[in-house]
C-alpha cells in the first residue's frame, strides 16, 4: 500500500506541476517574465533572485559577480575564468552546456526519441528532410537546462557554424512531465538549428529549443541584441569558424538542447539517463 501510496503522490505531483507550467497562457506568461526580469530595481530584483532561488537548485558559487541588478541578469550569467574545463575532452566532443541528460541514442533513419516510447521525426524538428537525411546513422543526445543552471552553451569541439535555421513555434515546458504528455514536443516549440561542420568535414548539429518562461534564445555570433525569433523564420547562412569552448549562446531561463553527432560517434560509457553534468564533460570520444 505505502508503494501504491508513493507512485499515486508522484503522479498526482508530476500532473500538478504539468497544468503550473503548460495550462495558463504559455507566451503571455513567457513574455511577462522577459520583462519583468529585466526591471533593475533592487525592490524587484532582491525578492525575485530569492525567491527563484528558494524554488530552484541555483549554485552561484563559480559565477563571475555575486551582485546582479537584475533577475535577468542573474538567469545570463557569465562564470569567472575557469569554472568550466573543455580541455578535458581531448578531441571529444564535450557538452555543450550544464545539463540532466535525457533520451539519447542512435538515430534510426528519420525517428528518434523524446523520451521511451515518444518518438518524433527528425525532419520535423529540423524543418528539412535533406537536413535530416545528412544526420542518419548518427547519435542524439537530450540536454535540459534547468532554470537553476548556468544557461550559456559552448562549442562542443572546434567547428564552423555553416548555418541557422530558426522555426517559430510554441513554448511548452521542456520537462519530464510535459514529455510524457505532449506528443513531439520539441518539434512544437520554438528553436533554432544550429548547423555546424567539424574539421574533418561531418556535421554537427546544436538544437536549441525554448520552453515556458524563456523569453528568448541569444546567439553570440550573430545578434545578441535581438532575440532570434525578432526577424522571423528563416535560415541564415554562416561561414563561421568557433573554437572549442568558445560561448556560442545563451537561453534567458531554461531549456534544452538537442544535439546530434555524426556518424561514427560513439557515445562516452558514462552517459546515462538523468545524470547531471557540466559543460566541458566529454560526450564522445570522436
Amino acid at each position: 500500500m505505502t508503494i501504491r501510496r508513493t507512485i499515486a503522490r508522484i503522479a498526482a505531483l508530476e500532473e500538478l506541476n504539468f497544468l503550473l507550467t503548460n495550462r495558463i497562457p504559455r507566451r503571455l506568461a513567457t513574455r511577462f517574465i522577459g520583462w519583468f526580469g529585466k526591471i533593475e530595481r533592487p525592490w524587484v530584483a532582491r525578492p525575485s533572485i530569492f525567491v527563484w532561488r528558494l524554488f530552484s537548485d541555483v549554485d552561484l558559487a563559480d559565477a563571475a559577480t555575486s551582485h546582479f541588478p537584475s533577475m535577468h541578469a542573474c538567469f545570463t550569467r557569465s562564470l569567472r575564468p575557469g569554472a568550466r574545463d573543455f580541455g578535458a575532452a581531448g578531441d571529444g566532443i564535450a557538452s555543450p552546456c550544464d545539463a540532466v541528460i535525457g533520451a539519447h541514442g542512435p538515430i534510426r533513419g528519420d525517428e528518434l526519441h523524446q523520451i521511451k516510447d515518444a518518438p518524433y521525426r527528425l525532419s520535423d524538428l529540423l524543418g528539412s528532410a535533406d537536413a535530416a537525411r545528412a544526420m542518419e546513422g548518427g547519435l542524439f543526445v537530450t540536454l535540459r537546462l534547468t532554470a537553476g543552471m548556468y544557461h550559456h552553451f559552448h562549442a562542443p569541439c572546434d567547428l564552423v557554424v555553416e548555418r541557422v535555421t530558426y522555426i517559430s513555434g510554441d513554448c511548452w515546458n521542456v520537462n519530464t512531465p510535459a514529455l510524457k504528455r505532449v506528443a513531439r514536443l520539441y518539434c512544437r516549440n520554438e528553436r533554432a538549428a544550429i548547423h555546424c561542420r567539424l574539421p574533418d568535414g561531418r556535421a554537427l548539429v546544436l538544437v536549441a529549443v525554448a520552453a515556458v518562461l524563456v523569453a528568448s534564445i541569444r546567439l553570440t555570433f550573430l545578434d545578441t541584441e535581438r532575440a532570434i525569433r525578432a526577424g522571423g523564420p528563416r535560415t541564415i547562412s554562416l561561414d563561421h569558424p568557433v573554437r572549442r569552448g568558445e560561448d556560442m549562446g545563451w537561453f534567458e531561463h531554461g531549456s534544452t538542447i538537442v544535439m546530434l553527432l555524426p556518424e561514427g560517434a560513439e557515445l562516452d560509457a558514462n552517459v546515462a539517463d538523468g545524470l547531471r553534468i557540466r559543460a566541458g564533460v566529454i560526450l564522445t570520444g570522436k
